[in-house]
């Protein structure tokens, strides 16, 4: 048995690593399916197991933990950047100003309540000789507990890392505490509001009812109508469109027995048979001015014409309008309908295409396949991961990370480090890559795929290093500090900003509880409101904020330590 007590001992070697690796990850993820009150802690549960690997011994060398964790971290952050990134800049349109303004008083008063608390349980009142940094240090791994936000955990231990170097503290220990009852707090938090403000959750979802039957979504309608308004006899369509002031798509006409593609030049007679797509806000009107709906079998007609959905697989499509891929012109067809992550979007002219786009197209069987082999239509190549351009990105961030930017009144300069510059390049290559002809393009399986193997590397090998001081730090030590500060900085926030938002902005509960989710990042806040409304209005106001919100928790986190922490 030499050979296993080898295996198990020999912190350099390879095949330990490896299998302490897996252990802690396997059994971390297997814990985390169990559920408390409804409620599992998921991959965050392998921390636990690596504390508890790293508490009986079962560690490796500290360079092989430090570049594992590093790397994982880099690997998580900058995926979550290609997640968020398309809807970064979009999430301050259409209302989302306020509910981002919400989510970012949310997130100052969690900074300025771990500041508070350590200086009122921790601070000596020496002045700066009284800052203990490591103090500060692990209250912000409190905070990062506290609103459950694991990339903030990761940014402020690289951030410490850079200021402590080989001797930083254990602030997953401090983290550790304060997450079961952050979890708790956010939910807690919530009802509250509810309770405090004497909320009906009928009224609320009657509310949005009305709204929705007051302004309903702007999602695509198809129809065919008769052309019987007199007004319309020798008229184009681009005419009628901006007579209208609406848009529409017409994809077909039926003239005289004969079936034609139209473009905006088409002239419309009387009685002819019109294949309309357009925003179902439109369709009434458009019906109206133009005539009555009429069944056709428009397969049945004497030119056939094809609705094939194609994919976008082709780089150089990628950013391109509608508009300018001159759609009905040059090869006879129209697009009709984007879809886009799960989304139907109306093809509006000036719609730019991304990679993993869906169109919709219509035209005469031959221009339609000519239509696909210029996208590309390849799902096996949209399937591939583009590596080159994940690759690409790190490179580029790990060198934005690095460049010190200098600050008046700190003696070293600041670094967005490792967390933050491959999170902002990857927010940037997300949105505007098309711009430098880079595909950020990810499956959503093989984002969340990454990034689940990054967060689960990076927690083991926390846990692990943090596990052989874990039991003097927080039983023999401030562990009890450390639950109740995290608990009073995770509620104290969201029941302020939550009664503002009900009480002044007057935002509806449900919307107001996924705000609260997103603010805090916590997918299980989010899941017990999707459980409490019938509607997806927490699901609209956890991704409206969701994106700004990840990005300051992570810089926020590391900003603590880089500016009030000195070695």
């Amino acid at each position: 048995m030499e050979w296993l007590n080898s295996l198990l001992t020999t912190t350099d070697s390879i095949g330990h690593i490896v299998m302490l690796y897996a252990g802690v990850i396997s059994i971390g993820l297997a814990l985390g399916r169990i559920k408390f009150f409804g409620i599992s802690l998921g991959v965050t549960f392998v921390l636990f197991a690596g504390i508890l690997a790293g508490h009986f011994g079962l560690t490796g060398t500290t360079s092989t933990l430090t570049f594992v964790q590093d790397f994982g971290l880099i690997l998580f952050v900058y995926c979550i950047g290609l997640q968020v990134g398309p809807g970064f800049f979009e999430s301050f349109k259409k209302g989302g100003i306020t509910m981002n303004l919400l989510a970012v008083g949310i997130i100052l008063l969690n900074v300025l309540c771990c500041i508070g608390l350590y200086f009122l349980v921790f601070y000596d009142g020496g002045g700066m000789a009284g800052v203990n940094s490591r103090n500060l240090a692990m209250m912000v791994g409190v905070l990062c507990g506290a609103i459950t936000n694991t990339p903030g955990l990761g940014a402020a231990t690289e951030a410490c890392t850079n200021i402590f170097g080989t001797n930083a503290p254990a602030i997953a220990n401090g983290y550790a505490c304060a997450y079961p009852l952050g979890v708790v707090g956010i939910i807690g938090a919530t009802i509250l509001i509810r309770l405090l403000t004497r909320t009906s959750l009928a009224k609320e979802q009657k509310q949005i009812e009305n709204e929705i039957a007051a302004n309903p979504h702007v999602t695509p309608h198809r129809m065919t109508l008769v052309a019987t308004n007199q007004a319309l006899a020798g008229r184009t369509i681009l005419q009628v469109r901006e007579f209208l002031a609406r848009d529409f798509v017409c994809s077909r006409i039926l003239h005289d027995g004969h079936v034609s593609m139209p473009n905006r030049d088409t002239i419309i007679h009387l009685g002819d048979k019109m294949f309309i797509n357009c925003a179902q806000d439109d369709a009434e009107a458009i019906s109206a001015f133009i005539g009555p709906e009429e069944e056709v079998v428009w397969e049945e007609q004497d030119v056939p014409m094809v609705t094939k959905h194609v994919l976008v697989t082709q780089s150089k499509m990628n950013g391109k309008t509608l508009a300018e891929l001159h759609f009905s012109s040059v090869y006879g067809v129209n697009v009709t309908r984007v879809k886009r992550g799960g989304m139907n979007l109306f093809a509006e002219s000036h719609l730019r295409l991304q990679v993993g786009d869906r169109i919709v197209v219509v035209g005469p069987e031959d221009a339609v396949n000519r239509v696909a082999s210029k996208m590309g239509n390849s799902v096996k190549k949209l399937d591939h991961p583009n590596l080159t351009a994940i690759f690409i990105g790190i490179f580029v961030g790990i060198i934005f990370g690095s460049i010190p930017f200098a600050v008046p009144g700190v003696p070293t300069p600041v670094k967005l480090g490792l967390a933050g510059g491959p999170l902002i390049v990857a927010i940037l290559l997300a949105r505007f890559g098309y711009k430098a002809k880079i595909v950020a393009y990810t499956t959503t399986s093989a984002n969340l795929m990454l990034r689940e193997i990054g967060l689960a590397l990076f927690l083991a090998s926390v846990g692990i290093k943090a596990g052989a001081n874990f039991v003097d730090t927080v039983v023999a030590g401030d562990g009890l500090t450390y639950v109740w500060c995290g608990f009073l900085i995770t509620t104290i926030p969201i029941l302020i900003m939550g009664l503002v938002g009900k009480l002044y902005y007057k935002l509806n509960y449900f919307t107001l509880m996924g705000l609260i989710a997103g603010a805090n990042t916590d997918p299980p806040a989010l899941a017990f409101a999707n459980q409490t409304a019938s509607n997806d209005a927490p699901a609209v106001g956890y991704s409206t904020v969701y994106p700004l919100s990840m990005f300051l928790r992570i810089l926020t986190a590391q900003l603590i330590i880089l500016l009030l922490c000195i070695a």
